[in-house]
Formats: structure tokens, C-alpha cells, sequence
């Protein structure tokens, strides 16, 4: 009895839903509405009328196939009411495909509504006769659609325009006649600005393969001068088809530019976005214009960046990181609009940090670092990840301070966190080896709070390299090699074997044991052969020696892709120009790409250019000896330099140990300075140092880039700590080097040799030096420079007689301690065969 109840209720409630949601019966909805429709009573009632087809349109955007219908919906749209032509068109439109008979019978309707006395039904006609989208109706639409751009009313001849555009992509391999083509084109000086647009958008459609829309001088300046009529997408389309015309003089480059200047700062992101790219188009050859307009686009864009819209202020942020590719202080005051809100998405929360890792100057470099160190906690651990990278690449200008941030997030003993931290640690000891001694304090313990692949990958290389510095690094190893069995991951297994090998080299004894258990079962028991062919070339290296084990193993190699240390280099505006205004810097991740998922800093790719090959160009085997001046000696020495040579006596090699800070280079550097100063003005002999200023005529090594000259510079051991930015005047290098002499015994075996490379653009001096002035000069100097002195007045002499001029080049000043005068020539000739190199290589 209860069953039947039950039944009987859900009966009544479906009943009930039926009645109420009448889209859950379709059928039986179709069939009331078609009788509703062919009821004369309601015929005759027009608001009933009008009512039925409005609950016929309800059904169908509910989801119900009301396609039955279509031959009712065909007789209503015989008639006068505006509002109930506009619900049967669309109906029409949406089931014209499956019905391609029956919407014949439209076509007399729609014609004949083409020729009403209304505007807006001769518009909607058109616009419905072309949503149509049957090619067997072409023949019928063609007619009205060019009365309709001849017709007097405005709204008539926007549709008519975009008509053709949908008849053509209809049938797209049929050609649009030439005289509808024509018609077009008169139509971009028709005084409405919504069909000048439309005929833009029409004629790029209809000439496609013709390239687009033919723009020339007339046409220019005539969208040009109408801009300020067009709606803000109006504006847009105009701006951006104009991209494609060419100034032919600067006049009239310097006249579009003036037209454009008031858009340049438009309130309307897009418009101020499109006008920018024109910009850059048009004065692709005159960089201080395009630098100009990048400087008036900060305002604009830092507003675009507060908007209340995430997508805007997304798209706003990844632009501004291509202008700080050319500008890179552009943003440096207002740094504070790039700090994260609490609210905003992690997307735009990293793209943010990105440019604040941009902007840092040592007057905000404090603030910035304390909002980064609040985001490494953030509950989102992509985020917080993303800050502890952000202060690594902030670590490579400033070590101490952000060393000390990242050894207090070890501290928190999270797993994420410890992750992050212990990556870019290993990126920053890659960079910057002065830090390696912090880094080295700060791994022990971290092992047991690390869960996640690539941050045990990281602990791994750390501990390979840096083994002999890390007390616990063999028992670390020796925990995981006695666990690689049950060890899932294969990049940690082939890391793994990797620093066991190099902490076997440096600390023997501890590791001599673990590392045969390795070696035995990476070629036994294991099934990877990547693990199996790794340990037997490892296993064949020791066969052939510790020595040649080490050099295969421990020699330094050099991470071209890193970029500068200090400073940023500014790049070309032609080189991004083009992906402005695109969808092209939302899918960038990085201005510069940081790849998380590498096991090892030397992992990373590099494809040097095919004609460059650094390591034979640069060889210090043979190095022929170039004599410097004193102290305050200035002459040029040039690759074919060859009267100045002569046969080392002593090899020498270059070495990046101990490494040398950036504070300890700017203290060692000013006091010297400071005592080169005191000894000129008063011809105090100092024997244990030397200070000499060179100039090596290479201006193309100011148009290199900062990375191959930072690549070509750690090829031969030269460390670099600072630049300035590419194209920039004065231009200025520091590096160091330690000097290593064998086979010596009037030198010492060891010298620390600072660095500057300076450019200051001044104008060319004349090589000729008097040799009268040399004379007088040469009684206070030492014995050794006099004869120095005596050659470079010579060679002067030499130039001044065939009349020539030396050019402008990069004055080299060296710093040596303790002095080795045959060791400070070698290594300058080393320098300047890396300078000459790339200077070659540019040209």
C-alpha cells in the first residue's frame, strides 16, 4: 500500500514538473506550440501572436529541437511588427541548414522587407538574408546586397559591407566582381566611420590572398585624419592595418607620428596598445623615436595595470616586461605598483615578481627583497616558489643580502619551500662561485626535509661539487646509494652516480666503498641502459687514471644562457616590436627563461654559431708577449700587432680560485687606485704591484652581446662581476683572473689581476705621441719602462709618418698584485684576442 503511495506521488510531482518545465517533454511542447501557431484565433491576435513565437524561441535556446516548426515560423514573418520579424529571423537563421528547401520561401519576404520605407528592416533583411549561410541563395542575395551600399541610410550600408564579407567566406573560392571590389574602396571615404571601418574588415576578408587591403598615401592620411570618429575597436582596426604602410620620406613620418601622438596616451588600453605598435612600424628606423614613445606609453600602461579587469591587468604587466627589454629603468620609481595584491591570482602574481626582478636598483633593492620574502609563504606554492626565484635572480647582484633571506626560508623545514630554496642556490653558486662557501654552511640537514625530485637533483649536483666543503656529503650519498633500489626516479639515479663520482675524486677515502656498490649495480642489476652506459664510461674513466677522471669530471664549463650578473642588458625595440599588441608575450613565461626542471646548470643548451669556435680561437698554448707601458701609458695594440712580440718563456694559465666578491673587488680596486694616484704625483716606486692602462682598438665589442662576451670571457677563466648594458655610453666591464706560472723562478707562481673595460664615445684621438714629451717623462721612470716607452713612441712615429689616425677603442686598465710584468703582458694578450675575436665575429 505504501508502494503504491509513493508511486502514485511521484507520478503528481512529475506531472507537476512536466507542466512547469515544459522542456523536459519536447515532443508533446513541439505539438502544442504548432497547433497554437496554426490557430486563427491567435493568427488574428497579433500580441498572441507575437507571444506564441516568443515561448517558440524560449523552447528552442532551452535546448528542445523545435525545427518542426519551421514552416509555421516561415508565414510569420509576413508581417509588420518589427519585434516579432527580429524573434522569426532568428529562428530562421538557426535551423536555415536543416531545412535548406523551405528557406526559399524566405527569400521572398526578405526581399521584398529590402525595399521597405523602415532603415532598420531593409538592415535586418540584409543582415538575416547573409546569416542565412546557404550557397544556393547566393544568386538571390547578391542584388540587394549591392542596392544596400548605395542605400542613403547609414545602418543599411554597414550591413551591406559585411554582407559581401560573409557571401565571400560562404563561397570562398568564387571571386568577388571587381566592381563590388571598387564599390568597396569608395566606400572607406563614406562620411559614417562605422562603414569606413566595415569596409576595412570586408576588403582584408574579400583580398586575402591578395595580401589584404591596398593602403597608399591617400588612403593613409585619410583614416588618419577621420581616427578621432571612429568607437575604440574602430580605431583599433584602422591602427592596425596601417602597420603595413611605409613613410616615404621622413616628412611624412614625421606627420603620421604627429596624427598619432594624441592616441598615444589614449584612457583605452587597446587603442593606446595599437597605437604603440604603429609607432614602433613606422619608426623602426629612428630608435630615439621609438625609445621616446615607449617613455610616453609608462603612464598608460601603469593605469592599465590597477584595472579592475584581471585579464587587462595581465595583458598590461607582460607588455611592460617587453618594454623593460629596451628601457630597462623605465619603471624603476614606480616599482611599488608591481607589488602583489592579496586577491590576485597566481598568474599574475608571478608575471609581477618577474618585473620587479627588472627593476632593482640599490636604492630599492631592500623593499623589494622583504615583499618577495612575504611571498615565500604564500599559501599557493607556485607562488611562493616563484618569489624564492625571483630573490636568486636578484642574488646574482646581490649575494649577501639575499643569501641570508634564503637561509632563513631553510629554516621553516617545508618541503616546497626547501625545494625552491635549494634550486636556486644551485643556480646562484653557477653564476656567482663567491657564494659557494654560504651555500655550502647552509645544506647541512636540508636532506631531510627535501621530497620532490628536482630539489634532491639540486641537493645532489650541490653535493658533488661543492662535496669536499660539506662535511656530511659522503653519508647524504651513502644513505641514498644504500635506498637506489627502491629509488623511482631515474634522473635522480644517474645524478646520484654523478656526484658520487666527483666526491670520489675530491674525498676518496669516504667514498671509495659506496661508490663500487653503485658502479655495480648501475651496470649488473640495472635495466636502464642510459644508467648502465653512464656507469661504464665512468668505470673506464678511472681505469685510465685519476688525473684523466678529473678533467673530464671537474673542469669548468661556462652557462652562456645566464646572461649579465649586474645590469641588463637593453636590447633592440626591432627584435619585439612585432609581437607587440599580440597574444604572443602573454604565452612568454620569462623576459628571460629560468628552466626549473634541469638537473644540473651544465645540462643547459647552447648552440654556439656555426664559424665561432672560441676554444681554438682563444687558446693561451701560444700567446705571443705584447709589452705594456707604465703607469700612465697609452697606446693601441691591434691583433696584427706583430713588432711587439716575442716568445713566452714561462706558460702561464688563468684561474677563477679563490673567487673574488664584489665587495672585495670594489675594495681591493679603489684602495689600488688610490695608490696608482699617489704614486704618479709623486714617482713613488712600488714594487709589488702594477697598474698599466691599455687600448685595444675593437669599437664592435660595444654591439656585442653581454652574454657571448661573458661566454667567451669564462672560456678562458676570466670572471666577470659587473656590466653595464648594451649600447650604453660610458661602457664599462670589470673582471678578474688569477694568474699561474710554472717553471719560473724570478716571478711569483701566483698574481690577482683586476680589471676595467671602459668606452666613454669620446671623439678619436691621434695615435702620434711626441717624442720630445716622452724624453722628459722617461728620467722618473723605472729602467724597464723607459724601453716600454721608447717602442710605443716609435710605432707612433711610425703611424704619424703614413698620416693615419687610430679609432676610437676600449681603454683596458689593469690592476696586478703582486707584480709579474710578464704574466700581466700575457694575460692582456689573451684579453685582447677575446675582444678582437668577438669584434671580428660582430662584423
Amino acid at each position: 500500500m505504501l508502494l503504491k503511495l509513493a508511486s502514485s506521488c511521484v507520478a503528481g510531482l512529475l506531472c507537476h514538473i512536466k507542466a512547469t518545465m515544459p522542456y523536459l517533454g519536447g515532443e508533446e511542447t513541439v505539438r502544442e506550440l504548432r497547433r497554437a501557431l496554426s490557430n486563427p484565433n491567435v493568427q488574428s491576435d497579433p500580441l498572441r501572436y507575437r507571444n506564441t513565437i516568443l515561448k517558440v524561441i524560449r523552447t528552442m535556446s532551452q535546448g528542445v529541437d523545435v525545427s518542426g516548426l519551421f514552416s509555421e515560423m516561415v508565414k510569420a514573418c509576413a508581417t509588420v511588427d518589427v519585434v516579432q520579424k527580429k524573434l522569426v529571423y532568428v529562428f530562421l537563421c538557426s535551423y536555415a541548414t536543416l531545412n535548406p528547401e523551405l528557406s526559399l520561401l524566405v527569400i521572398n519576404s526578405l526581399r521584398k522587407d529590402c525595399q521597405d520605407p523602415n532603415p532598420m528592416v531593409r538592415s535586418l533583411a540584409l543582415r538575416n538574408m547573409t546569416n542565412l549561410r546557404l550557397p544556393s541563395l547566393v544568386e538571390y542575395v547578391e542584388q540587394p546586397l549591392t542596392a544596400g551600399l548605395r542605400d542613403r541610410a547609414a545602418c543599411v550600408r554597414r550591413v551591406a559591407v559585411l554582407g559581401w564579407a560573409k557571401l565571400h567566406n560562404l563561397q570562398p573560392s568564387s571571386e568577388i566582381d571587381a566592381a563590388v571590389v571598387n564599390e568597396l574602396y569608395s566606400l572607406l571615404r563614406d562620411p559614417d566611420p562605422v562603414v569606413m571601418v566595415n569596409c576595412l574588415r570586408a576588403l582584408e576578408e574579400i583580398l586575402k590572398e591578395e595580401g589584404g587591403v591596398a593602403i597608399n598615401k591617400p588612403i593613409t592620411h585619410h583614416l588618419l585624419n577621420r581616427l578621432k570618429e571612429c568607437d575604440i575597436w574602430g580605431q583599433c582596426e584602422v591602427l592596425r592595418v596601417l602597420q603595413r604602410y611605409r613613410p616615404q620620406s621622413e616628412d611624412e613620418l614625421f606627420d603620421i607620428l604627429s596624427l598619432l601622438d594624441s592616441f598615444l596616451v589614449s584612457p583605452h588600453p587597446p587603442v593606446m596598445a595599437a597605437t604603440l605598435s604603429l609607432f614602433l612600424s613606422v619608426s623602426s628606423s629612428l630608435p630615439a623615436v621609438s625609445l621616446a614613445a615607449l617613455e610616453r606609453v609608462s603612464g598608460p600602461l601603469l593605469a592599465a595595470c590597477g584595472s579592475g579587469s584581471r585579464e587587462m591587468r595581465f595583458a598590461a604587466v607582460c607588455h611592460i616586461q617587453l618594454l623593460l627589454r629596451s628601457v630597462p629603468g623605465l619603471l624603476g620609481v614606480h616599482y611599488k605598483r608591481f607589488f602583489c595584491g592579496y586577491a590576485e591570482p597566481a598568474y599574475i602574481k608571478e608575471r609581477k615578481m618577474q618585473v620587479l626582478v627588472e627593476l632593482v636598483n640599490d636604492e630599492n633593492v631592500a623593499m623589494i627583497l622583504d615583499e618577495l620574502k612575504g611571498y615565500c609563504t604564500d599559501v599557493n606554492t607556485d607562488t611562493a616558489q616563484a618569489a624564492i626565484s625571483a630573490i636568486g635572480r636578484i642574488g646574482r647582484s646581490y649575494s649577501d643580502r639575499c643569501l641570508q633571506i634564503l637561509t632563513g626560508l631553510l629554516g621553516l623545514k617545508q618541503d616546497h619551500i626547501t625545494s625552491a630554496v635549494v634550486q636556486t642556490m644551485r643556480d646562484l653558486v653557477w653564476v656567482c662561485p663567491q657564494c659557494s662557501d654560504t651555500v655550502c654552511l647552509a645544506l647541512e640537514g636540508c636532506e631531510e626535509t627535501l621530497q620532490d625530485i628536482q630539489g634532491r637533483q639540486a641537493l645532489l649536483w650541490l653535493l658533488g661539487v661543492y662535496g669536499e666543503r660539506i662535511s656530511s656529503a659522503p653519508y647524504t650519498l651513502e644513505v641514498l646509494i644504500d635506498g637506489v633500489r627502491s629509488e623511482a626516479s631515474l634522473g635522480i639515479k644517474m645524478e646520484l652516480l654523478t656526484a658520487t663520482m666527483r666526491l670520489f675524486l675530491c674525498r676518496p677515502a669516504e667514498t671509495q666503498d659506496m661508490l663500487g656498490r653503485l658502479l655495480h649495480y648501475c651496470i649488473e642489476e640495472t635495466t636502464d641502459m642510459c644508467m648502465r652506459d653512464q656507469a661504464l664510461l665512468y668505470y673506464r674513466l678511472l681505469h685510465c687514471g685519476i688525473e684523466e677522471t678529473r678533467k673530464v669530471l671537474q673542469g669548468r664549463r661556462s652557462d652562456p644562457s645566464l646572461g649579465v650578473l649586474i645590469g641588463r642588458p637593453a636590447k633592440p625595440v626591432s627584435q619585439w616590436a612585432r609581437c607587440f599588441n599580440t597574444l604572443e608575450p602573454l604565452s612568454q613565461g620569462a623576459v628571460e627563461a629560468e628552466s626549473a626542471s634541469r638537473g644540473s646548470p651544465e645540462h643547459m643548451t647552447y648552440n654556439p654559431k656555426p664559424n665561432a669556435d672560441l676554444s681554438d680561437t682563444l687558446s693561451c698554448s701560444h700567446i705571443q708577449e705584447i709589452h705594456s707601458g707604465s703607469d700612465n701609458a697609452m697606446r693601441c695594440s691591434d691583433s696584427s700587432t706583430d713588432g711587439l712580440a716575442s716568445s713566452i718563456t714561462a706558460p702561464l694559465s688563468l684561474s677563477l680560485s679563490p673567487a673574488v666578491s664584489p665587495e672585495d673587488f670594489e675594495h681591493l680596486w679603489l684602495q689600488r687606485q688610490a695608490l696608482h694616484t699617489e704614486r704618479g704625483a709623486e714617482k713613488i716606486e712600488v714594487v709589488d704591484c702594477a697598474w698599466i692602462e691599455e687600448c685595444v682598438r675593437c669599437p664592435a665589442v660595444l654591439h656585442c652581446s653581454p652574454q657571448s662576451l661573458q661566454a667567451a670571457m669564462q672560456l678562458v677563466n676570466i670572471q666577470t662581476l659587473a656590466f653595464t648594458p648594451q649600447h650604453t655610453l660610458p661602457w664599462r666591464v670589470y673582471l678578474y683572473t688569477h694568474t699561474q706560472r710554472s717553471h719560473s723562478t724570478d716571478a711569483p707562481n701566483t698574481t690577482l689581476i683586476l680589471g676595467e673595460l671602459l668606452c666613454t664615445g669620446e671623439a678619436n684621438q691621434k695615435a702620434g705621441v711626441k717624442k720630445g714629451t716622452a724624453d722628459s717623462e722617461a728620467g722618473a721612470e723605472g729602467k724597464e719602462d723607459q724601453l716600454v716607452r721608447k717602442e710605443m713612441v716609435a710605432t707612433a712615429d711610425r703611424l704619424n709618418e703614413d698620416g693615419q689616425e687610430e679609432e676610437e677603442g676600449i681603454k683596458v686598465t689593469l690592476n696586478q698584485q703582486p707584480r709579474d710584468d710578464d704574466a700581466l703582458r700575457q694575460f692582456l694578450t689573451v684579453l685582447t684576442t677575446v675582444l678582437n675575436t668577438l669584434s671580428s665575429e660582430k662584423d
